[in-house]
């Protein structure tokens, strides 16, 4: 995971942009964006369990697909460094609190401060790039940054609550990106994510166990259907993930940062469009904030010919 100091980018396009590596990550990001109108299909089971359920389900998918490509060494080698594993545990962790934050904000209504998570993403990540990366940002980017935590401010105060579920969303998956991008490059993504979900699971079949125990838990009490789909949520759990990791082995981490835009514009009209919630003036001028941020930024990318100052 080391990396040296960069310095800001020049005014040529960076040469040899992986195109593949752009539709892993686009890939990745349209299911994500459709994610939330999944999993309403799993109540009555709660945040909780629905993890536990997208820990092991990923975990047995990806141990499939390790047998299928024929990849175990991949996944021994990086349980046998413990470097390596101390990495992917850490990013299990990022990962599986961003997955409960998540599930948690669109089972109690709140899927479009989801979205508004995903869009201060891509600005977190620029300043992830100062404070982990030692790069030196143009002012046009510290504008940005400026703007994106005015925006916050702006929906505190107006809404009378810190947007939590957004600046967690924000921060996990951040951290998580970053972790992946350095790791990604020595760790294929399927071996990646197995290691991942492997150090979660004790803990997802113990609470299992003890829901199914106790007579709570709703996996066989709702019939075939919810059974089929709560299974099902190893997959769509995985695969965009799988989609990601490949992707941010592949990308700068700035191009990786651009391609979070396209998520959550479609968890946002998901949330106003099909769940009908409620966006108050402050919200909107929130959101507004937010978006003039991220077009400060991508035009200032735009003008120096890369989305943000990173030379690898």
């Amino acid at each position: 995971m080391a990396a040296g100091p960069t310095t800001p980018a020049g005014p040529t396009r960076p040469a040899g942009l992986d195109t593949r590596g752009v539709a892993l990550g686009l890939g990745a990001y349209l299911l994500w964006g459709f994610l939330p109108l999944y999993f309403p299909l799993l109540a009555p089971a709660g945040p909780v369990e629905i993890i536990a359920h997208r820990v092991v389900w990923s975990l047995l998918f990806c141990l499939l697909l390790l047998r299928v490509t024929g990849t175990w060494s991949a996944f021994r080698a990086a349980v046998a460094d413990r470097r390596t594993l101390r990495t992917l545990a850490l990013a299990g962790v990022l990962v599986a609190t961003n997955w409960l934050v998540f599930v948690f904000g669109v089972l109690t209504g709140h899927t479009v401060d989801t979205a508004l998570g995903y869009y201060i993403n891509p600005l977190l990540t620029v300043g992830l790039a100062v404070v982990a990366l030692g790069e030196r940002l143009r002012a046009a980017q510290w504008v940005a940054l400026g703007i994106g935590a005015g925006a916050v401010v702006v929906i505190t105060a107006g809404v009378g609550r810190l947007p939590w579920i957004a600046l967690t969303l924000a921060a996990t998956f951040g951290v998580y990106g970053l972790i992946k991008n350095r790791v990604g490059r020595t760790v294929p993504a399927v071996a990646s994510l197995a290691v991942e979900t492997a150090v979660l699971t004790p803990l997802a079949v113990a609470y299992l166990v003890w829901l199914t125990a106790t007579g709570v838990a709703a996996f066989g009490a709702e019939g075939p259907g919810h059974v089929a789909a709560t299974v099902g949520v190893g997959v769509i759990t995985a695969v965009p993930l799988l989609l990601f990791g490949a992707a941010a082995r592949r990308l700068p981490l700035s191009v990786v940062g651009l391609l979070q835009y396209v998520a959550p514009t479609i968890q946002f009209l998901v949330g106003v469009l099909w769940f009908g919630e409620e966006m108050p003036p402050a919200r909107w001028l929130g959101f507004g904030l937010v978006w003039l941020a991220l077009v400060v930024l991508t035009a200032d990318g735009l003008r120096a010919g890369r989305p943000v100052s990173r030379r690898r």
